[in-house]
């Protein structure tokens, strides 16, 4: 292998993990690699058992260090450090996914000396106390939101869940969806529709076209997005969402549209709710009538009722719609804060405080601290 270039160490290093998430202990250990290699391989090797995806963690590591060369692939062998008939089954896995020789393996794990050792390479231990970054894979998965301070942008927009509010004209979307930010003490995504309706030409006036959906489902998104990417605990709420601008396709359009509702089902949140038609309406010049209100709101309910994603109707006042909406999100986000095991974490845990395991919150309690009740 040849020489490494002036100020670095080696010519090609190795860092290995699940990534299962991505948190700020594995990006201190791929910064101290990427400073003393001329390349440094992140090699993301996860198991069929896992719920994240691996390309989602490709994704993650390759937005957050641009300068490593990111591989992965599955390894559904068994962890046994003593099993030298198992070390071999990982090795395959690993060496097939090598671009080249590796001449340092970058490792806060005691198996980095063994891994190493096969490899041919050095064995940079980093941090093995977990002392200057106190975070393991497997406590962001016990308590993600006790954990958010160790988790980048990328990994908070695909780990958050989406709570969506939506519901026929004058149903009360936007007072409800500002309500339960509130509650949570999180950000909450307005409508982008409604501010097209306001901007475009001729207003409500003007005969609709079907490519304007497509565009206010761009920008829909596209405020999540960013949201996703601030959001001060893991839930977010929204005004609307992609399946509501399908139905109100059809409705202006006047015909379905599968390619929305499709985009519809690529982009599903963790709970639906819809707001009830019980209250008065309120015209206020945008809106179409009070004519097709209970039409379209029963649209909405025969729509939701043919997917999978879970909802609720809520009505009443404000807050009795808070109250039986914060049960079921409260549900939502368990169920979606819940990660799957992986076959082993092995000794890439941290160790557990002299005085015993850490108690960590549910998903629920870590969300309702230093909420403002109402």
């Amino acid at each position: 292998m040849a020489e490494p270039a002036p100020g670095k160490r080696f010519r090609r290093g190795l860092v290995l993990g699940k990534f299962y998430p991505l948190h700020a202990g594995h990006s201190a250990l791929i910064r101290t690699g990427l400073r003393a290699c001329d390349e440094l391989v992140v090699e993301v090797l996860g198991a069929s058992v896992e719920s994240i995806a691996l390309e989602t963690r490709v994704a993650w590591l390759r937005e957050d260090h641009p300068t490593a060369t990111v591989v992965a692939g599955l390894d559904d062998a068994p962890i046994d450090y003593a099993s030298a008939a198992i070390w071999e089954e990982h090795m395959r896995a690993i060496e097939s996914l090598l671009p080249g020789p590796i001449d340092a393996v970058f490792s806060s794990d005691a198996y980095g000396g063994e891994l190493a050792a096969r490899l041919g390479a050095a064995w940079v231990r980093v941090d093995p106390d977990r002392v200057e970054t106190p975070m393991s894979g497997t406590a962001v998965r016990a308590d993600l939101a006790g954990s958010w301070w160790a988790l980048s942008s990328a990994v908070r927009r695909d780990l958050t869940p989406r709570i969506v509010v939506l519901g026929a004209e004058s149903t009360g979307t936007t007072t409800l969806a500002e309500a339960l930010a509130e509650r949570y003490d999180t950000l909450w995504v307005p409508e982008y529709g409604r501010e097209h309706t306001i901007t475009r030409e001729g207003g409500l006036e003007t005969e609709w076209r079907s490519d304007e959906f497509d565009l206010i489902v761009d920008r829909q998104i596209a405020l999540e997005d960013d949201a996703l990417r601030r959001v001060p605990k893991p839930l977010i709420i929204c005004d609307t969402d992609v399946l509501a601008t399908a139905l109100w396709h059809e409705r202006y359009v006047g015909t379905p549209a599968p390619r929305l509702l499709s985009a519809a089902d690529a982009h599903r949140p963790a709970l639906y709710v819809l707001t009830g038609d019980d209250i008065p309406f309120v015209q206020d010049g945008l809106r179409d009538g009070e004519h097709i209100r209970h039409a379209m709101q029963q649209r909405f309910r025969d729509e939701l009722g043919t997917r999978t994603t879970p909802w609720l109707e809520v009505r009443g006042s404000v807050v009795e719609r808070v109250a039986k909406a914060s049960r079921a999100i409260d549900e939502a986000v368990r169920r979606a804060l819940t990660f799957a095991s992986p076959l082993s974490d092995g000794v890439a845990d941290a160790p557990e405080p002299a005085d015993g395991p850490a108690r960590h919150s549910t998903p629920a309690e870590a969300l309702h601290q230093g909420r403002r009740d109402r």
